[in-house]
């Protein structure tokens, strides 16, 4: 008797593989684009380091120190090429090596982005949870707006109202956000406060409609109508069978939230002042120190794409139904 054969799951090897190729294609893309927009940036980095004075000779012996002298391909090369053994070359500004500029403010960004997840993911999914068991009633009604309003909302413009409101208006936290050179826990409370809140506002809104989303998605299965046919109540379809069962979602979602948070850092530090990484990249381009915005903006890549990585992978890790191919496959 022949018998319909048997699928096998996919191996976790091959989704790694697969990943990781087009991992390299989107880095290596990456690669392209902040080297070719470094390069057309306007000015010239010898003549910002040298000044508008310096004598058409120092001009070009800078030039040919630098290798701007080069063509742009032979540049790119040479620029991958040493990034790739993680030596991206020295700051054009302060002449120190570039990952010993980046690794404190690194640290502070991650504090941040570390600091605004912890708080914004329990009630983000919580909230998320909370309006697909009350689904349309005031409760989910009043999120969805809320929600709507902030994901239409610019980060900076909120950094700005809580400036207003919080800091000038109030006076409960400072407007800039420097961190001190010496000072407890107390003291790094205070710095952080606004931005962490404005990250909090930005992100709770996106996270909260996907897990919304996620847990409705699993309600509208065959298995949770037939329990609400026998009488089991909503609260607990939605906690005993559809939340685990939204699992693998909610881990993407909550892992793609801290990814779009490291991203929203850029704009937040501008706003406060915070010393990190954002705000780092954004001076070093108005200082034309080309190597720290080339080595900012790959590892801004490089965080993002290993998030959107680990999303999938841990997706795939807790709903073993996607390990399993279709049929025909």
């Amino acid at each position: 008797m022949t018998g319909t054969p048997r699928r096998r799951p996919a191996p976790v090897r091959d989704f790694i593989v697969s990943r990781g190729i087009s991992g390299a294609v989107s880095l290596f893309i990456v690669t392209l684009l902040v080297f070719a927009g470094t390069a057309l940036l306007p000015g010239d980095a010898a003549s910002a380091l040298l000044g508008q004075n310096a004598t058409p000779e120092a001009l070009e012996a800078i030039r040919r120190n630098l290798g701007l002298d080069q063509p742009l391909i032979w540049r790119y090369l040479a620029w991958v090429g040493h990034a790739a053994q993680g030596d991206f070359g020295q700051s054009l500004a302060s002449g120190r090596p570039v990952a010993e500029v980046l690794l404190p403010r690194l640290g502070n960004s991650l504090l941040l982005a570390s600091v605004a997840a912890v708080l914004l993911l329990p009630f983000a999914i919580g909230g998320g949870i909370a309006a697909a068991i009350w689904q349309d009633s005031w409760f989910d009604r009043v999120l969805g707006f809320t929600s709507m309003l902030f994901l239409a909302m610019p980060a900076f413009l909120v950094g700005y109202i809580l400036i207003y409101v919080l800091a000038v208006r109030l006076g409960w936290f400072p407007s800039m956000s420097v961190a001190p050179l010496f000072g407890g826990a107390s003291a790094w409370a205070k710095i952080l406060a606004l931005p962490v809140i404005s990250l909090v506002i930005i992100g709770q809104a996106h996270t909260m409609k996907l897990t919304r989303t996620a847990i409705l998605a699993v309600l509208a299965t065959d298995y949770v109508l037939m329990a609400e046919v026998k009488g089991i109540s909503r609260r607990r379809i939605i906690l005993r069978h559809a939340l685990p069962n939204a699992l693998s979602a909610i881990l993407s979602i909550s892992i793609l939230t801290v990814a779009y948070l490291i991203v929203d850092v850029v704009v937040i530090e501008i706003v406060f002042s915070y010393p990190g990484l954002g705000k780092l990249m954004v001076d070093s381009v108005a200082y034309r120190d080309l190597t720290v915005v080339q080595a900012c903006g790959l590892l801004f890549a490089l965080i993002f794409i290993g998030m959107n990585f680990l999303a999938d992978l841990l997706a795939l890790l807790v709903n073993p139904r996607q390990r399993v191919p279709a049929r025909g496959a």
